[in-house]
């Protein structure tokens, strides 16, 4: 006889997500999207129920001419009270540039990774040194009154590496919000992690941080665990995600690396077990279908081709 299995009923009743296409998707693309394009993108997923999207970054235009327009779209975008705007910030000069437009964003994120490797080929720096710099920029940015958050790429797994030890993870971690991020994120960059891991990693995460850091979560769908990944991140306790609209984004690293998990795929699933959101899934998809038509391609969300699910009654 088949046991009885338990349903699961400690998922937080609401979570916060922030959505990080016009960033992370818009930066990978190999073309450029037009700037008039980026800010009416923005401006129709800002009224989605979204609160809170990381919209740009200042880094160099010479190495990702994607971002160029940081401080433009900051500019134009109208965006309603109650919805919080932020920037990626990959130094102190990035930093400088981003505050000539303070009153245009509410919170800057930093990032680094916990891997060696992986950090020297992304930004050229040993850990050691981004460490040293990304909290030179928590505190700098903390004096300006902003929210601040720090993210750790390849927290669960590493293309070059291997395994990362939690250890060092959760020792960068301590070191983000000691120089004031009240937010850390831990990022399967190439999608490496499995729910057992993602489990156990945030529980021991949340016991060694405290309850006065906010834990996000930010899963990519390489393998096809994204979600999964998500509903063991839920039943470790953790209440904040990050994704981008049509699967946009992720590491080009690993062979058939796919994007970030879909929002309107987190949404759906999020809604269909009774976890709120605050978003208007159709009005995201409306998003999902315009970013499609302007890049001239399919995307990979799930939702978009099948639909949200419609129960019959």
């Amino acid at each position: 006889m088949v046991p009885a299995v338990q349903p699961v009923t400690d998922l937080p009743p609401s979570v916060a997500i922030r959505e990080v296409g016009p960033r992370d998707g818009f930066q990978n693309e190999p073309e450029i999207v037009a700037t008039a394009d980026k800010v009416r993108l923005i401006d129709a997923l800002v009224r989605t129920g979204l609160r809170r999207l990381e919209v740009t970054s200042f880094v160099r235009a010479d190495v990702i001419p994607q971002l160029a327009d940081a401080e433009e779209v900051l500019e134009r975008i109208d965006v309603p009270d109650g919805v919080n705007v932020s920037v990626l910030i990959p130094n102190e000069r990035g930093l400088d540039n981003a505050l000539t437009r303070r009153e245009r964003f509410d919170e800057v994120n930093v990032f680094l990774s916990a891997s060696e490797t992986h950090n020297a080929r992304n930004v050229n720096r040993s850990v050691a040194e981004s460490l040293a710099g990304v909290e030179r920029v928590l505190v700098r940015a903390r004096e300006e009154g902003l929210r601040c958050a720090g993210a750790i790429s390849v927290s669960f797994g590493c293309p070059y590496e291997g395994v990362v030890p939690v250890e060092r993870v959760l020792g960068i971690a301590r070191r983000l919000r000691d120089a004031g991020a009240g937010e850390v994120g831990f990022a399967d960059t190439t999608g490496m992690a499995n729910p057992r891991q993602v489990r156990e990693f945030l529980a021991r995460a949340r016991a060694e941080l405290g309850g006065e850091v906010e834990l996000t979560a930010h899963f990519h769908n390489t393998r096809g665990q994204g979600l999964a990944n998500v509903l063991a991140a839920l039943e470790a306790g953790c209440a904040s995600f990050e994704a981008s609209f049509g699967e946009l984004g992720g590491c080009p690293v690993p062979p058939g690396a796919t994007g970030n998990i879909a929002t309107e795929d987190l949404v759906c699933m999020l809604h269909e077990m009774g976890v709120q959101t605050g978003v208007d899934v159709e009005a995201l998809l409306a998003c999902t279908r315009d970013v499609q038509r302007v890049l001239g391609r399919p995307l990979g969300s799930h939702t978009l081709v099948a639909g949200p699910v419609e129960w019959k009654r």
